[in-house]
Order: structure tokens, then sequence, then C-alpha cells
């Protein structure tokens, strides 16, 4: 099973920056814990909400390759506090990336106030006889259809973002279900 941390991309720039959007609400089990007549979210889900938003970026931009993992957060400031009913927007821009990982900064806004900021390192795990592959290319491309990244992204040049040639039918099975 997966939990998405973010509701939906409201901008993509393939290799260089998105904008996603994830809507608080007292429907998610969480916040009947993290405190119980306070309802917070956790800043460790904001973090995974970064991550998921910079996640997507980094594996959209390798083309739906690599294995890469959230492997440190150098950088977590937080400005405030989620609370049911507020609309994160969490901006996320690809400072750089290499064959050992990448690195994507991040802010979160709630309306115009800064709620949160962070530094994400992710790690390019080289497949080999102790790694499996940790998300197929086919369960990026579903993540990055379902939150409309091709809705509204674009290429680096302007020109609409495309799924990579020969992808087309990796998406068409459910999340989670192995192919042959």
């Amino acid at each position: 099973m997966r939990w998405y941390w973010i509701d939906r991309f409201l901008e993509f720039e393939s290799g260089r920056s998105s904008k996603a959007v994830k809507n608080v609400t007292l429907a998610e089990e969480h916040l009947h814990d993290h405190f119980p007549g306070y309802p917070v979210m956790p800043g460790a889900l904001i973090i995974e909400g970064f991550a998921q938003a910079g996640g997507l970026l980094v594996g959209e931009h390798l083309k739906l390759g690599g294995n890469m993992i959230l492997a440190k957060v150098p950088k977590a400031v937080f400005h405030g506090e989620a609370r049911p009913g507020d609309s994160l927007v969490y901006s996320s821009k690809l400072e750089y990336i290499n064959a050992e990982g990448a690195l994507v900064s991040g802010l979160c806004h709630v309306g115009e106030k800064l709620l949160a900021e962070v530094d994400i390192f992710f790690a390019n795990v080289q497949e080999g006889q102790r790694t499996r592959d940790l998300f197929g290319p086919g369960e990026l491309l579903s993540m990055l259809k379902l939150l409309g990244a091709y809705d509204v992204g674009h290429a680096a040049d302007g020109t609409p973002l495309k799924v990579p040639p020969g992808m087309e039918t990796q998406a068409a099975r459910p999340l989670g279900m192995a192919g042959p």
C-alpha cells in the first residue's frame, strides 16, 4: 500500500522544479492521534510530502530510471504547524543531480505564510546483488500520471511534458501488481 502526501501537481518543469498541493483534512487518521483535541500534521509527514514531490521530479528527470531513495535531510526548518483545513503548497527545486544522487530544496507555504523549508538528498542505490528495484518505471509513471504531472508539466524547452517513448503501457497495471 502506498500513502500519498501530495494530492496533485500544480506545476512541473522537467529537471528543474515542481509545485504540488496537499490538502490537510480531518479524514486523515494520523490527525486523530497527533494530538488529541488539537490535530496537527506531523513534521515527518510534511517532509515526506517534500520527498514525494522532489523524488518524482528526480525520477521523471531520469526518464523513470535510477533507484533513488531518500538518504538524508540536511535541513528541515518549521515556522508553524499544519492543521485541518490547510492547503500545503510544496515548491521543490532540483539543485543538482549526478550518478551518486540528487539534492532537492523546498519551501512549503500555507497561503502566503512560509510553513517549512527543507533540503533533501536522494542517493542512487545501484542495483546489484544486495539491492532491489524500489520503484519500477511503471510505478513512477503511474504516480506521475495520477498526480497530474503530465497534465500541467512541461519540458525544459517549454514543450508539454510527455511520457518517455516506449513507456505508454507501463502505467496500465495497478500499483503494486507484478508484471510479466
